[in-house]
């Protein structure tokens, strides 16, 4: 399957090289290529640059925005919250019309320090934003509330054995990010709802961050039992 990665952070890259592996066709978009790869110094999060990244994985093409939106019949959002509207509207409505979008994205909102806030919350989302700007795109918000190492191998810890979560308007759309979530060895996928439910997982991130200081550590996941 051909697959469209928005954003080259963590994430991003994560899911790029997973899908790779998996024997996808990978683009990963970003604003200006050129730039991104003459990077020298690790990214804000410690990251090394990307052209260290993509020289490990010469499988997975480097592209702008709109060549990713284009190229993948799914496309993956793994920028940052703030910059995935923007990101998407560069992009480009026509290139992302009609496909299922992976909305891996959270509104955290950094500007008081750590710990982050959500700006937005209770009332909207930002899957439902991204939904509203883009009204002829399937969105499906999941893969938000854990970190990007258990998003592309979930067996990495207890087995699998954890919870992801789906939210969108599109039954069809959302049974196949369930068959892509499957494919990565996800075993316990919640259909939410609507995209509406974007909220509830969103909101998972205020304990998720604060989890990860209690623990010291970001591989831990949700397990829903019942």
């Amino acid at each position: 399957m051909k697959i469209g990665v928005i954003g080259t952070g963590s994430v991003g890259r994560t899911m790029a090289a997973r899908l790779a592996e998996l024997g996808h066709s990978v683009t990963v978009g970003t604003r200006d290529p050129a730039a991104t790869t003459a990077r020298t110094e690790p990214d804000g999060m410690g990251n090394p640059p990307f052209a260290t990244w993509h020289a490990e994985h010469p499988d997975v093409t480097l592209a702008t925005f709109e060549q990713a939106a284009r190229h993948g019949e799914i496309v993956l959002n793994a920028t940052g919250g703030s910059g995935s509207l923007p990101a998407l509207t560069a992009a480009g409505a026509d290139n992302l019309r009609g496909k299922v979008l992976i909305d891996i994205s959270n509104p955290l909102d950094f500007s008081q320090g750590f710990p982050p806030s959500l700006w937005v919350k209770d009332t909207d989302s930002l899957g439902e934003q991204i939904q509203r700007a883009l009204p002829e795109v399937r969105v499906v918000k999941s893969l938000n509330t854990m970190a990007a190492t258990l998003m592309a191998d979930p067996k990495q810890l207890a087995g699998g054995d954890h919870s992801v979560f789906v939210s969108g308007n599109d039954a069809d759309a959302k049974a196949t990010v369930t068959t892509l979530l499957e494919s990565l060895g996800h075993t316990d996928v919640i259909d939410l709802g609507d995209i509406t439910t974007a909220r509830g997982s969103e909101m998972l991130l205020p304990i998720w961050v604060r989890l990860m200081s209690a623990l010291g550590t970001p591989i831990f996941q949700f397990k829903i039992v019942r």
